[in-house]
Order: structure tokens, then sequence, then C-alpha cells
């Protein structure tokens, strides 16, 4: 929406599961003279605007093409959605290659644009109430705090390290896990809630303002991903931004990002995650390398203004 308010144009969010059929979509752009939409999730977003009377873009979210599309009335309703789409947007060159592979006919209708990130600590964020109201130690001399951001839901998997997480709490009292996201899924959220509660070094933490996220990833020691499946992670480009290390599952969308060893580390499972880390923690010199590589990697690839030209190009398409 800043992107396209910078080009003049009035852009409204409206969140897709507010709504149920495309019917109720027309509906709104007919009343509300809407010109053009731009639906995020090819599946979520999209079967919204099948058959709509306005032209639309489609931008892929990642679970679309990666999990979605196994199964077969998805997958035949996303067809139809890319179909009727002016363009599509994937992340990375893999992501288009994955959807073209499935829909031929639309390759030339998708762009590769890369996710822009800009991140705005805040300088009021207090650091020791954050760890106050998580339980943790406030000793941060040998703190080693580990954030994973991501939604409560099961593609992003954030109960896969928290047994292997908390044993070695148990060996080493300083690492601690936050787990911190929005609780997109209740029942699974639920799940998360009592399986953390058994788990000693590993805390679910109140969601908060992105300034105040940006301000709590500065002060950890390193920010975490563990999903199954990613299209392209903004907490992973936002914590190389602001200097902290990346340990990542390795999957395409975390690989097409992270160069292992030189921009960030990935892991293949939950041992080789604490093996990893200890190396990281153990040899400041790498670490220093890996985040200066990574800080340069995001200037150059997923800078916030490059972004913005490229939607604002995009949209004349409407």
């Amino acid at each position: 929406r800043n992107h396209l308010h910078a080009a003049g144009h009035i852009c409204v969010l409206k969140d897709a599961f507010m709504y149920e059929s495309p019917t109720e979509i027309a509906n709104l752009a007919s009343t509300d003279k809407f010109d053009a939409a731009l639906a995020i999730h090819l599946y979520k977003g999209g079967r919204l605007l099948q058959g709509s009377r306005i032209p639309f873009g489609i931008i892929f979210g990642g679970t679309d093409v990666n999990e979605d599309i196994k199964c077969e009335e998805k997958h035949r309703v996303m067809g139809a959605v890319l179909g009727e789409a002016r363009f599509a947007v994937a992340f990375t060159v893999k992501m288009k290659e994955l959807a073209a592979a499935e829909w031929p006919d639309a390759r030339k209708k998708i762009y590769v644009q890369a996710q822009g990130i800009k991140t705005t600590p805040s300088e009021t964020f207090d650091w020791y109430r954050f760890l106050q109201n998580a339980d943790i130690p406030t000793d941060t001399g040998s703190l080693h705090m580990f954030l994973l951001i991501c939604g409560l839901r099961r593609v992003k998997d954030p109960l896969y390290l928290v047994d292997v997480f908390s044993d070695w709490h148990r060996r080493d009292p300083s690492v601690h896990l936050g787990i911190i996201g929005p609780a997109v899924d209740p029942l699974f959220t639920s799940e998360v809630k009592e399986k953390v509660k058994r788990a000693p070094g590993v805390h679910l933490l109140q969601e908060m303002p992105q300034d105040d996220l940006h301000a709590a990833m500065k002060r950890c020691f390193a920010v975490v991903n563990s999903s199954i499946s990613e299209g392209m992670s903004a907490a992973i480009l936002e914590a190389m931004d602001l200097d902290i290390p990346v340990l990542a599952r390795n999957i395409l969308g975390n690989a097409a990002i992270i160069k292992h060893k030189e921009t960030g580390l990935l892991f293949s499972d939950p041992q080789e995650f604490v093996v990893l880390s200890e190396s990281l923690m153990n040899d400041p010199i790498m670490e220093r390398e890996i985040v200066t590589r990574a800080k340069d990697y995001v200037k150059k690839h997923h800078s916030w203004e490059s972004e913005r030209k490229a939607y604002q190009n995009l949209v004349l398409r409407l």
C-alpha cells in the first residue's frame, strides 16, 4: 500500500479471511468503485477474484505454490485464477519455475520480483522488560537469545526445534529460544502453548508492533527459521539488514536467499541446528563475516526502493 500511495494511487487493504466468495468481493468493488485489485496468495486471495469485473494481479505467497498446489481442488482454482490475472509476481526464479511447470500458459505473465524490506527498530524499546515479561534471565552478559518469528501455523513448524533446544538449554542455561508471531491457526496455537509449557528454555512470546520487534531482533544473538516451506521470509531479510545472523532450515525458499556459511547458516535437522549454533557462538570472526556479507546482500538485492519501482510499474499493467 505504501508503494502504491507513493505513486498517487488510493489503495485499500482487505483481509481475505473476512470474505467467503467472489460475489462479496464483486459487490465490494462495485460499491466502492475500485478500478483494479492486487491479491496476495494465489489461492487465499486469488479465489475471491475469480470472474472479477475489474482487472487484477497476483502475488504468490509461497504456501500457494509450495503446499496448496498438492491439493487437486486448490490446484484447479489457482489455475483458473492465474488464467484470468493480468500478471503474477514470484519472489524467486525457482518459484516462477514451479508455477510455470504447473501452468505453462501463464509463464509469460509471471514476473520475478524479490521482496524489498525496510527495518525501523524502535529507539524506546525496553529489552530488559521484554526479557522479564518472558521470564528470561536478564543477565545479558551470558545470554544467547534466539528468536523464531512466524505466524503460528503448521507450515511454519515452530515446534521443529523445541525438544532439541530444550535439551541444549539443560546443558547450557545461557541459550533461550523465543517464538513470536500471530495465532493464525487457533487449534495449532493451543498445541504450541502446551508443548512450550513443558520445554525449559523455550518461550512463547507476546506479539508486538513491528518497530519493537525489529528492536528485539537487534538485541538477539540469532534469528531462526524452521519452516517446512517458504516463499521468501521477510524476517530473515530483516535480520540480515539488522546485522543479526540467521539460522534457517534448508528448504528451497530459504536457500534462495541464504548461502550457507556465507550469508547465514542452513540446517537440515534439529541436531545440525545445535551444532551450527554452537559453532557460531564460539567463532565471533565467522559471525562478524556472515552478518557483514548478509547486510551487503540485502542492500543489493532486497531494497525497499527497488521493490517500490517494480510494483509501481506492474500496476500500470492493470
